[in-house]
């Protein structure tokens, strides 16, 4: 190792320490571990250009042990990404430009929001599916335009998780020759050796999904480690695991120590760290000059590399101009907004169907709208009615195919429909069972952190499930989602609505979408409209002024409301009833037209809805009552089941009594 590649590794490892001590918080253990392998792959393997942070035929790279994230800080400091000493110096701060974890759009350089462990390595999973997508659609010969890798980086942590068996077990599937995983294997934990809980061969688990699997004695010898890192590149029949073992806080006295995964190293360990790599500088996050003109050369290169892309794509454009206009319209995240108005998109038969039926409908719709639409199920693609017909399945001997197969791996499915998102220049959707939503949740929930628009098809939406019985019928899902923040779930009641939340999840820029969907045929119902991308509207009104009541109802619960309204109205009670598909989009409506919809002065107020109570509260307020679920299902048909549960006309007809 040359002495300025010495420094320049070194400098990763002296400014993480730095980072976390003056934070008083985070994880030096890994930094200081992983500096060499981290410096070797961006200095010297991979494609970046720091001037133009998102230049589309970038390799990518996720941080999947993002406790790290000093490591993925101090890279991007030192090659020029923007970030500051004194962005370093406030690591961990309120308003930083260096959380505690990476976050995707806050960090320029970071792609991809990562903590919970694994999820980088589903992301990243995304990701070269994506790239070997775009490839099968976009490259001719000689022109290359899409051709780049996706690394990933995660510890002996991410390995437990079942995440990462999910993900890379479908990637070894696929022969995503592209994707190439970084094992820094230290053989420590946070409670201590990893043999007290883990002590499988990670290397031959890989063998087994499929993978090209390596192995680097010394994650200091940067040499062994970039012969691995061409190997892995050389082999794209496969994608490549590489061990890489190292010593968690490296350098410092606490090497090999579980003390060194989260919590500052100390001022004396640190004087002791800068000493025992021979670093010229006492004074904190201080660095050579000559390493900072080492990244800038290295830099440089990647710019003429990307320079060297741009001609390729000007003479590709110019050779194949249909083409530039197909790139053009993968790329523009506006490209369904002119369905609004378009009357064959809307159009829907009047017969009683499931909303998964009609969902099915509209998917095959959109892909002849929308290119870049793909999408699947983990393996229920004949339930939630998730198939674009026409449409070849995406493989290994056909990665252009649009119909995707994730198998039974919900959490890792959509961990990767996120990293699909993240790419760029495609509409991912998802797709499983409403209850197995609790699968889903924790990406779920990164989708809406990363402001992701993957749009989530979830079927079989209550106790209307029947036959299957408490563990396949939702109670509580609704709730969970409602809750999350930057989240929108829709519930439609029928093709009008459904359409509707199909258009709101296809146009969404920076909000991932829930398609909550029946399994049990709706009928249509005659005053639904394109008002539901609202997320309420009036459905059918009273003929007073000022209604006796108002009934709130989503999805197939809103015709018993509709059916109350008539049976009320014989008895001289006129009320209004409100379809409400989804109280996220309904909360963002101007505070005129909520009071329109709801107006504070009707206190008499019933909401019906066949999942959990929770939430409903703040619609029905204390003189108002709900007809929900307090209890799980049971196993009988479906109609059987919301008469046992009160989801009855009647029992609508006596709540809006019981209030008045």
């Amino acid at each position: 190792m040359s002495k300025i590649d010495t420094m320049s590794v070194n400098a990763i490892r002296i400014l993480s320490a730095d980072g976390v001590q003056k934070a008083n918080s985070g994880h030096p253990g890994l930094p200081l571990g992983a500096a060499a392998m981290a410096y070797e792959l961006w200095a010297k393997h991979m494609k970046h250009n720091p001037a133009n942070p998102k230049w589309p035929n970038r390799d990518r790279f996720v941080l999947s042990g993002g406790h790290g994230s000093m490591l993925l800080y101090s890279l991007l400091h030192l090659f020029g990404y923007g970030l500051t000493k004194e962005d370093l110096e406030q690591f961990r701060q309120d308003g930083s430009l260096t959380p505690g974890h990476p976050e995707y759009g806050h960090t320029v350089g970071v792609e991809a929001t990562t903590g919970p462990l694994g999820a980088g390595m589903a992301m990243a999973v995304g990701m070269a599916m994506a790239e070997a997508h775009l490839a099968a659609k976009f490259n001719k010969e000689g022109y290359p335009v899409v051709d780049h890798y996706t690394y990933v980086l995660g510890g002996d942590g991410c390995m437990m998780e079942g995440i990462t068996s999910e993900a890379m077990s479908l990637a070894g599937t696929l022969g995503l020759g592209k994707l190439i995983v970084l094992y820094d294997s230290n053989k420590i934990s946070i409670e201590g050796d990893t043999d007290i809980a883990f002590t499988e061969d990670v290397k031959k688990r890989f063998e087994a999904y499929g993978f090209q699997t390596l192995v680097v004695e010394d994650g200091n010898n940067l040499e062994e480690i970039g012969a691995a890192i061409e190997a892995a590149k050389a082999d794209l029949t496969r994608p490549s695991m590489i061990t890489i073992k190292t010593k968690i806080g490296y350098g410092s006295p606490k090497e090999g120590m579980a003390s060194a995964h989260g919590e500052p190293l100390g001022a004396d360990n640190i004087k002791a760290l800068r000493e025992n790599l021979g670093w010229p500088s006492d004074t904190p996050f201080e660095v050579p000059e000559e390493v900072y003109e080492n990244y800038k050369s290295i830099a440089k290169k990647n710019a003429q590399i990307e320079e060297e892309w741009n001609k390729l794509f000007e003479s590709y454009c110019k050779e194949y101009p249909e083409m530039k206009k197909l790139w053009d319209q993968y790329h523009d995240e506006n490209a369904a907004k002119h369905l609004i108005d378009n009357e064959e998109f809307w159009a829907y038969d009047d017969k009683a169907d499931a909303t998964r039926n009609l969902s099915g409908q509209v998917i095959n719709r959109i892909k002849d709208h929308l290119p870049n639409f793909i999408g699947g199920s983990a393996d229920l693609a004949p339930s939630t009615k998730t198939l674009m017909k026409d449409e070849e399945s995406f493989s290994k001997d056909n990665y252009g195919g649009r119909n995707l197969h994730f198998g039974v791996r919900e959490l890792a499915m959509a961990g990767i429909g996120n990293g699909m998102a993240l790419h760029g220049g495609l509409r991912p959707y998802v797709s499983t069972f409403f209850v197995f939503s609790d699968y889903v949740k924790p990406m779920a929930r990164l989708s809406a952190l990363m402001e992701m628009p993957l749009t989530y098809v979830l079927t079989h939406d209550s106790i209307g499930v029947g036959e299957d019985g408490p563990t396949h019928e939702p109670i509580e899902q609704l709730a969970m989602l409602r809750a999350m923040p930057n989240f929108t779930v829709y519930r439609p009641a029928d093709a009008t609505e459904t359409i509707a939340a199909w258009y709101y999840a296809i146009t969404s820029t920076k909000t991932p979408t829930a398609l909550v969907l029946s399994r049990q045929n709706l009928p249509q119902l005659a005053g639904s409209s394109k008002e539901a991308l609202k997320g309420a509207y009036i459905i059918s009104d009273s003929k007073k002024e000022v209604p006796d009541a108002i009934i709130i109802a989503s999805g197939s619960e809103v015709q018993l409301g509709l059916g109350a309204q008539e049976e009320l109205l014989k008895e001289g009670i006129d009320v209004r009833v409100v379809s409400m598909p989804s109280m996220d989009v309904f909360e963002q409506q101007s505070e005129e037209y909520k009071e329109s919809i709801l107006p504070k002065n009707v206190r008499a107020r019933v909401a019906v809805e066949a999942l959990s109570y929770f939430g409903w509260g703040r619609y029905v307020g204390l003189d108002g009552t709900t007809i929900a679920m307090n209890s799980f299902g049971a196993s009988a048909p479906a109609n059987v089941l919301f008469e046992k549960f009160g989801f009855t006309v009647d029992n609508v007809v006596k709540a809006v009594k019981s209030v008045l």
